[in-house]
């Protein structure tokens, strides 16, 4: 056997002056505890920026693409006002195993529940049983009675508190991924939706500039809860939640500090131009922190779950086709939490408690982007109830709940996860 003495030795020499210098920055850092400071750790969660405005969020060191649901299990018979955090039967250990076997690692929940034990051990529990990341949000005020006052100082102290108080309780949960800062509050500073207003917006006679003091009292406020946020939270991302991309052009300059968008997307089975919009208005990564499609045909009146399974493999084609990874798209995209999880039986009319109890197929608004019922009479084609990747039953109980029904979007999603390659082209007959 030729001698390799000569290699030998070179590495010998190599290994202790590697331990050499292994032994001196330990040395250094020690030191540097003793001085009072330390090596910079990098934030649990985090947006890395790559060349050309090339986003990804980065989760324990890896890049983390959201796979998510809106989650929100009321029962049948339950509205708004149900407090699922204490149900007895823990709806999301039950969902939470369906939802791993989907592939699904996020969920995304609007707002805490008044107990933070119970909402420490939900998170918890989806975190450390299934490895589900959440999503906390919160409303900023949009559903108060009789409207958000946007630009009221005690108004404005009051929320600031709520949500210091939220981060504060839940910033170290093993399991939080992100902040989302309203849903699509925005629309309430065009007047459509929850209006408010004050003394000097009111002196303003022309709309189009009330609007735009509307905005800039609104987005400023978003970004001083940023600040805020980012003081006691350096580990978890801050996003502004956004109806589509209406009002970013403000969100640009008063609310610089977010830092990602949240957008609630009802386009379709095609986003359109929205990735690059996004980037040319306000050039941040971007969230889907609302998307999907309902699987109620209200033509044919008929529950239609090829056309949910459609739609919504079109749409996560479209959030992988943008993601940092592809270099043919706009590389802003870093996934989306679908709506939404199981069916909300109580939307159509959340006051009237026998309406609870019926699955509604009446439908509550129009959007053309969903051409295969467009023609319902009135154009009303869009049914709130009807939402769910998951079925509820009316009849039958499992663990206690409704038993959960996987609709065909939930296999065929499963199935895209596992493989998101281009689908092939069909070759046409000669």
């Amino acid at each position: 056997m030729r001698s390799n003495t000569n290699k030998i030795n070179k590495t010998v020499f190599k290994t202790t002056g590697c331990k050499c210098l292994a032994l001196a920055a330990c040395s250094l850092f020690f030191a540097g505890c003793v001085l009072g400071f330390s090596p910079k750790a990098k934030p649990a969660v985090f947006i890395k920026t790559l060349k050309n405005s090339r986003y990804q969020l980065i989760v324990a060191n890896k890049p983390y693409v959201v796979k998510g649901v809106c989650y929100n299990p009321i029962p049948i018979g339950g509205n708004y006002d149900y407090d699922w955090w204490s149900d007895l039967y823990k709806p999301w250990l039950v969902d939470g195993k369906l939802m791993k076997d989907m592939g699904i690692n996020t969920v995304r929940i609007y707002q805490a529940g008044e107990d933070p034990e119970k909402v420490k051990a939900v998170i918890r529990d989806l975190y450390e049983q299934f490895g589900i990341r959440t999503i906390l949000g919160h409303w900023i005020g949009f559903w108060e009675y009789p409207c958000p006052l946007y630009g009221d100082k005690a108004f404005e102290q009051r929320i600031k508190k709520e949500l210091v108080d939220m981060v504060n309780l839940y910033k170290d949960c093993p399991g939080i991924l992100m902040w989302i800062l309203g849903n699509e509050n925005n629309y309430s500073c065009l007047g459509h939706v929850n209006p408010w207003s004050t003394d000097e917006i009111d002196k303003e006679n022309d709309p189009q500039v009330r609007k735009s003091m509307r905005s800039k009292v609104y987005y400023s406020f978003i970004n001083e809860l940023t600040r805020e946020i980012h003081k006691i939270d350096s580990n978890h991302p801050v996003a502004l939640g956004n109806g589509e991309l209406i009002m970013l052009e403000a969100a640009k300059q008063y609310a610089p500090d977010v830092d990602l968008v949240a957008c609630i997307i009802y386009r379709g089975k095609s986003f359109g131009n929205l990735f690059k919009s996004l980037k040319a208005t306000f050039d941040k990564p971007l969230l889907f922190s609302e998307f999907g499609a309902d699987s109620y045909d209200a033509l044919k009146q008929k529950e239609s779950q090829e056309m949910q399974a459609l739609f919504l493999e079109s749409q996560w084609r479209q959030v992988y086709d943008n993601l940092a990874t592809n270099k043919s798209g706009e590389g802003n995209c870093i996934g989306g939490t679908m709506f939404e999880w199981t069916d909300e039986w109580w939307k159509h009319n959340p006051v009237d408690t026998e309406s609870l109890k019926i699955h509604d197929t009446e439908s509550n608004w129009s959007n053309g982007s969903y051409y295969f019922d467009i023609t319902a009479p009135k154009n009303m084609n869009m049914n709130e109830e009807w939402f769910g990747i998951v079925g509820l039953s009316s009849d039958q109980k499992e663990s206690g709940l409704d038993k959960r029904i996987p609709r065909k979007a939930y296999y065929v999603i499963r199935d895209f996860w596992k493989n998101p390659a281009p689908k092939p082209k069909t070759k046409k007959a000669k």
